[in-house]
Order: structure tokens, then C-alpha cells, then sequence
């Protein structure tokens, strides 16, 4: 490698950029971390998860949401919530992100540069200046791109930044909408739908799919789109959208969406969350080599490596999961390989965590995947209406099931609704990682009142199930 003049070049600074550029400083690696935007953090901090996250805390706690279950859902801590009232908390968070990242990088002696990347050759990069210090090339031995994504946004659809947004610049919103139609039933677009719902916004969620999260269990979708409707949320799955348009004049523009089935829905505003692709059309991949194949994203092995070896790719710009937290792990995994240092790659053990109001995790298989797989299970439920903590909480709907083996009861997978599912479903991950049984929860003491003891609670009822 000392005929290069870094060992490893990170394109891309958000999450999987920052954990590859990290993990390889650590490795005593020279590393040159290139970011486009003038700040760092990709999306994940500018846009995307920090600020989405930051903006669901601040509408539950402003919304009395999570107290509606004991002083009834009139009940809200400011009686009209203004768009700034939510970014008041939403800015300082970000900027407190980026101040934390920053400090990383350097700690760790990673090499930072404000420039757009594209490639030169397999192992040369041309880097131009976004602050005006002109162009460079630079020669690394192992690069990772991690650039992250974009809105797709489809064919003929007037983004305007007034009433029709991408989820990439929701957050220009303006003032709250009465009415607003929500595109795309993925990740974003039900954590915003469920969000804007909980503001008492009239929603539509709009999907041509049949279904909204398909990857995830389907009780656990099931009791979530129970939700959305008490929330005065209308589903519309099953329905292409045909047009876009707005109508009416200054002062009373609305958006109309015309629906491949005949249906009109019209709304005050408009978010387009129609899924997203690989933010790689300037990176220059036909000078390597490489192509993207369904919506820009590129295509990688086990380890993280593309079709040219010693170049990776990690994080939404590979596809699914496109979580800030598998992103991470991929970029750190990707690092590893690139150097031979040893890691453990068990993605089947990533948690996943959707921020939908109620929260949604889980970790393992579901009941479908096993069914299909011809797997002998059993489940277990636990819901919060019959745990202390759950109801002290105001969540007296949420949900906890595990899935075990009927035979040897191993765990095998862990499903979360309600207050709390992202944290708690660690418990289970650790148990499904030591390939742990059913067993250990009515095993172990869980402190009282905790949403933990859904555990013990839900195992029990599993094993009376086998009996």
C-alpha cells in the first residue's frame, strides 16, 4: 500500500462512511474521508434520522400523546403546535450531531475534505472542491462508497417546496396542513404519516402495494394499521397514483392525486415517499468498472465488496435494509475485510427499528418466513395493558411476541409494538445471539415495573401454549 497516498478514501460521511473511515484509523490505516455537503453527517443527521427522530419526540411530548390514555386524547401540553415549536428541539440536536461526528473523525486522525468524488481510474479519485479550492486526483489502495441515497421521485411529479414535498426537504413544510397525503407505505412514509396523525392532521397513505411494511410480521402490521385508522388515518393500498396537480388559486392552492382506479384525493399538502435510489450518478462508475442495478443502488457480496475488489460499498446505497443502524455496521464490517481483520458478519441478527407512532422493532425471523421454511414454532405474547409499566406509561395497546422453536424452544425471532419496542428489543437479540431458549425468560428476575418483564410474561404464555 505505500504506493498509494491513502490506504483507504470513505466517499461519504454519513453513517456507514464514519463507522468505515473510523474502524479503519483504528486499524493505524491512513484514511481520507471525503464528503460533499458542507457539513457531515450525510443525511442521516441533516435530514434524515436525526432530524425525523428529534421531530417525532417533540410532537409526541407537544401532542400529550402518550398521556391521552389517562386524561383523554383532548389533552395536549400546547394547544396549537406550530411547525417551529417542533424545530426549536430539532436544531440543537443536529448541530450537537455534527459537533460529536466532527470531533470523531479527528480524534481518530481521519483525514477530512469538503469535495465532490468521482472516479478516475480503480484506484485514482478526482476530488473537486466544494469550498472553491479546486480539483485534485488522489490514489487510495481499498475505497468504500458510501454515499447514501436520494428521494425517487416519480415521472411528472411538481416537487414545489409548498405543497408538494420529498422526504428529504419535509421538514420546509411551513405551518402544519389540515389535510396531507402520504405516497409510499415504506419506513418514511408511515413514520411520517403516523407522526403528522398524531397532530390530529387528516392523513391518506397512499401504496400500490397491498400491504405497508412487508418485511415486517404481519400481527405486528396488522395491530400498527389498527392504529393508523383510530388515528383517522385513511389507507389507500392497492392504487397506483396517476397525476399530481395542484389546484386552485393564491392563498388556496390544495393538491389533488388522481388514482390509477378513478379515486381523487385532495389535500392541503403532499409528501412523496416513493422509495429511494443510490445517490451514485456522480461517482463516474463506468471508469471502474462497476454498474447499479435497480434504482442506482450498487451490488455487494457478504463482505461488502462490489464486482472490483478492493472497492466496497455500504449503507443505503446497497439497498435494504437503509437503517442508520445496519448502515453503521456495514460500513465498520466493510473496513474490517478491507484490512483482513477479523470480524463477525451476522446480519440475520440486526435489529430492526421503525420510529412509527407506536414504535416498531424487531429482531429473528417472522411467523411467515417460518412458515415458508417449513419451521415448527410456537409463539408468545405479552401485551403492555397487562404489564405495570405499560400501563404507567399510557401505551395500553403495545405488544411484545417471541417466536421459539417447538422442539428444542430456541428463540427464534422477537416483535415489538408500543412504547419502548426499540430498546427493548435488545433483550432479545443477545438471547437469539447465544442461541439462547425460550427458557432463559422464565429463568431470569426482570425488574418490577419494567416493560422488560413482557419477556418472562411472554414465555410463559408460549410454553402453556405447548402444553
Amino acid at each position: 500500500m505505500a504506493d498509494f497516498e491513502y490506504d483507504l478514501l470513505v466517499i461519504g460521511s454519513g453513517p456507514a462512511g464514519h463507522h468505515a473511515a473510523i474502524q479503519g484509523a483504528k486499524l493505524h490505516k491512513r484514511v481520507l474521508l471525503a464528503e460533499r455537503r458542507p457539513v457531515l453527517g450525510g443525511l442521516c443527521i441533516n435530514i434524515g434520522t436525526i432530524p425525523s427522530k428529534t421531530l417525532r419526540e417533540a410532537i409526541l411530548y407537544l401532542s400529550g400523546y402518550r398521556e391521552h390514555s389517562i386524561y383523554g386524547a383532548a389533552y395536549k401540553v400546547k394547544e396549537r403546535i406550530t411547525l417551529q415549536d417542533m424545530l426549536v428541539r430539532v436544531e440543537p440536536v443536529v448541530r450537537h450531531e455534527i459537533d460529536v461526528a466532527r470531533h470523531q473523525l479527528i480524534r481518530n486522525g481521519v483525514e477530512l475534505i469538503s469535495a465532490e468524488a468521482s472516479f478516475a481510474d480503480r484506484h485514482h479519485v478526482r476530488l473537486v472542491s466544494t469550498e472553491g479550492r479546486g480539483e485534485s486526483v488522489v490514489s487510495a489502495a481499498r475505497i468504500v462508497i458510501a454515499v447514501g441515497s436520494e428521494p425517487s421521485i416519480p415521472a411528472g411529479t411538481p416537487l414545489d417546496g409548498h405543497t408538494i414535498f420529498s422526504s428529504d426537504d419535509i421538514l420546509q413544510i411551513g405551518s402544519l396542513p389540515q389535510t396531507l397525503t402520504v405516497i409510499g407505505g415504506g419506513v418514511i412514509g408511515c413514520e411520517y404519516a403516523s407522526m403528522f396523525a398524531a397532530l390530529d392532521v387528516r392523513v391518506t397513505l397512499i401504496d400500490m402495494r397491498d400491504r405497508i411494511l412487508p418485511f415486517v410480521d404481519d400481527e405486528i402490521v396488522e395491530a400498527l394499521l389498527y392504529r393508523l385508522r383510530e388515528q383517522r388515518v385513511t389507507m389507500r393500498l392497492g392504487e397506483k397514483v396517476e397525476r399530481i396537480e395542484t389546484i386552485g388559486g393564491n392563498g388556496t392552492k390544495r393538491v389533488r392525486v388522481t388514482l390509477a382506479s378513478g379515486k381523487e384525493v385532495i389535500s392541503d399538502k403532499v409528501l412523496c415517499c416513493a422509495g429511494r435510489v443510490g445517490a451514485t450518478s456522480r461517482l463516474n462508475l463506468e471508469a471502474v468498472g462497476l454498474s447499479t442495478g435497480t434504482r442506482g443502488k450498487l451490488t455487494v457480496n457478504r463482505f461488502y465488496q462490489t464486482a472490483v475488489s478492493h472497492i466496497y460499498a455500504a449503507g443505503d446505497v446497497i439497498g435494504f435494509p437503509n437503517l442508520a443502524s445496519t448502515s453503521m455496521e456495514q460500513g465498520r464490517l466493510a473496513a474490517c475485510h478491507a484490512f483482513d481483520q477479523p470480524a463477525i458478519y451476522e446480519p440475520e441478527l440486526f435489529p430492526y427499528g421503525i420510529y412509527t407512532i407506536p414504535e416498531i422493532s424487531f429482531v429473528g425471523r417472522t411467523e411467515r418466513e417460518l412458515t415458508e421454511q417449513g419451521v415448527p414454532y410456537e409463539i408468545g405474547k405479552a401485551l403492555y395493558r397487562e404489564i405495570a409499566r405499560g400501563y404507567i406509561a399510557g401505551d395500553d395497546s403495545g405488544m411484545l411476541k417471541l417466536i421459539f422453536h417447538r422442539k428444542n424452544r430456541e428463540l427464534l425471532g422477537v416483535h415489538i409494538i408500543g412504547e419502548g419496542a426499540v430498546e427493548l428489543v435488545h433483550i432479545g437479540q443477545a438471547v437469539l445471539a447465544h442461541k439462547g431458549t425460550v427458557d432463559y425468560f422464565i429463568g431470569n428476575v426482570f425488574n418490577y415495573p419494567t416493560l422488560a418483564e413482557c419477556y418472562k410474561t411472554a414465555a410463559f404464555d408460549g410454553i402453556n401454549r405447548l402444553s
